[in-house]
């Protein structure tokens, strides 16, 4: 059951939430451009050199979050639009590829004239604008694709391109300084489409027809003459930013913090074709577990499909939506702590006064419309039942749980009921490889077993404080009195495999106390 807030608006002026202070810069800067065209354009750009990654997820998953802001604030119906550059030509052939001989065959030629290495789509580029598609689909956002190389053939960009041509000079003004000495001799805002080879062509300039929409360019001595319109030829990135904004009218766009410079360029060049520029959020770029960028191409990261596999798409909404502009790492091992942070979220929000509720990041997940399920345990405890119960069935873990709240009705708890999926194909894929079981010593034996007559003096129906508190005993009447950090790391060490574990008093009361026993006599033998 998911729960509609209405939220007074005098409260939603005053949030700090970050969708809400986006979509209140852009009413407050461009509100009269709006009503004059009847509609709000927000863009989000696509590289197809490579697989769609979570990175790409998270540019329209934000975007969305600005979108849902802006239907508390206006009425002005909006517009996301997804932009694939499959019109770029390829430069090095990713890592993560298979048939990669195909792409090194065709490299400098624009994506969507690639044969398609997997052989399913005509080409490279529309196999990733699939993909692309695909998974922004999965997650039910609402979006307009387009194709750079549609629109550039199609004519739909002649018009700009006319324009850019017409302004060339001014244009080169702001270019040619941001460059080095030698690549300023060469440069040219228009790259040609080479009509023997189809390759993008990075060639110099050396005559413009501007009547006739011409450049003559130079091709290793040998004169090329090419009409720019109709997708003869494309333009050179910072440029080509600019002119997208122009023709598609946009009035918002997020960009990583590596293309603010760009950023800052491309919007002098759209001064200079006549258009106020868009609304910008620039956020910080996600690290891989060794700290480095997250690369289409490389593939390095955790994928859209993997976390799919491990926990649920709100939780990867949750992790888009916190800190925006502050780095993150984004590898398998920080899914646990994501889908904690879900659960603990979704518990708060009920009882919230309307002002936290909307700095509460559920709220943005959901589109205001957050769940009202009663959580029933941690993630992170959920894999270590599933370690210690050596179950890979829902039903046998659905078991374990009716054992310390029995009248619990499964379908009031569809979010934990697929909880118990994501926990078991986690521990199997990711917790069960880097588990480290050690040996206890003779010391550790005898508390362990010190441990196990206590337990044995327990009734099931104890609750978990009781349980926990025994647990501290037995730690600080043997030897642990002055450090019982390391007490519990000796248990999990010992039992889960890991420095860490879940509260114990807890963990039991799910587990039982018998299978309790059971599972440290097997530990210790």
């Amino acid at each position: 059951m998911n729960l509609c807030v209405v939220i007074d608006k005098s409260i939603i002026e005053k949030t700090t939430a970050w969708p809400f202070v986006e979509a209140r810069k852009l009413l407050k800067e461009r509100k009269s451009l709006f009503e004059k065209k009847g509609k709000i354009i927000l863009q989000t750009g696509y590289g197809p050199s490579g697989l769609p990654h979570i990175g790409t997820f998270a540019e329209v998953a934000r975007t969305s979050m600005v979108v849902n802001a802006l239907n508390y604030l206006t009425d002005i119906p909006k517009e996301i639009i997804t932009f694939s550059d499959d019109m770029d030509g390829l430069r090095k052939v990713p890592d993560n590829i298979p048939n990669s001989e195909v792409l090194k065959d065709n490299l400098g030629k624009p994506l969507t004239v690639i044969p398609d290495p997997f052989k399913k789509f005509k080409s490279f580029g529309e196999h990733n604008n699939e993909m692309l598609k695909s998974f922004l689909n999965e997650f039910k956002f609402n979006y307009l694709f387009k194709s750079s190389t549609k629109l550039y053939k199609s004519g739909f960009f002649n018009e700009s391109l006319s324009l850019v041509l017409n302004k060339y000079e001014e244009i080169m003004n702001i270019i040619l300084p941001t460059l080095g000495k030698e690549r300023q001799k060469t440069y040219s805002p228009f790259l040609p489409i080479c009509p023997d080879t189809n390759k993008v062509l990075e060639i110099p300039m050396i005559e413009i027809i501007k009547e006739k929409n011409q450049i003559v360019f130079d091709n290793n001595g040998k004169k090329l003459e090419i009409n720019i319109l109709n997708g003869n030829a494309k333009l050179q990135w910072k440029v080509d930013w600019a002119m997208r904004w122009y023709a598609l009218d946009v009035d918002f766009e997020m960009y990583g913090k590596d293309l603010i410079e760009s950023a800052i360029l491309s919007k002098k060049v759209l001064n200079i074709l006549g258009k106020k520029n868009p609304n910008g959020f620039a956020y910080e770029l996600f690290l891989d577990a060794k700290g480095e960028k997250i690369s289409k191409s490389k593939g390095n990261g955790i994928t859209i499909e993997d976390w799919l596999k491990y926990a649920s798409p709100e939780s990867l909404s949750l992790y888009m939506y916190q800190n925006p502009q502050r780095a993150k790492k984004l590898y398998h091992e920080v899914v646990p702590k994501a889908v904690d942070e879900y659960l603990d979220l979704i518990e708060k929000f009920e009882n919230q006064e309307d002002l936290k509720k909307i700095l509460n990041p559920i709220w943005h997940v959901h589109n205001g419309k957050p769940p009202t399920e009663k959580i029933i345990m941690p993630f992170s405890m959920l894999l270590n039942l599933v370690g210690t119960s050596n179950s890979s069935s829902k039903e046998l873990l659905w078991k374990f749980v009716k054992k310390y709240k029995k009248n619990i009705n499964e379908k009031q708890h569809p979010i934990f009921d697929k909880l118990i999926g994501y926990a078991i194909n986690y521990f199997n894929e990711v917790v069960k490889l880097n588990k480290k079981f050690r040996k206890p010593n003779k010391e550790e034996k005898v508390i362990l077993n010190i441990l196990i007559e206590k337990l044995k003096m327990c009734d099931e129906k104890m609750n978990p404080e009781e349980i926990q508190t025994i647990i501290y005993s037995v730690g600080k009447e043997n030897g642990y009195s002055k450090n019982l950090r390391e007490w519990f790391k000796t248990i999990y060490e010992i039992i889960f495999g890991d420095e860490n574990g879940p509260r114990l008093g807890f963990f039991i009361s799910f587990f039982g106390i018998q299978e309790t026993i059971k599972l440290i006599e097997e530990k210790i033998k």
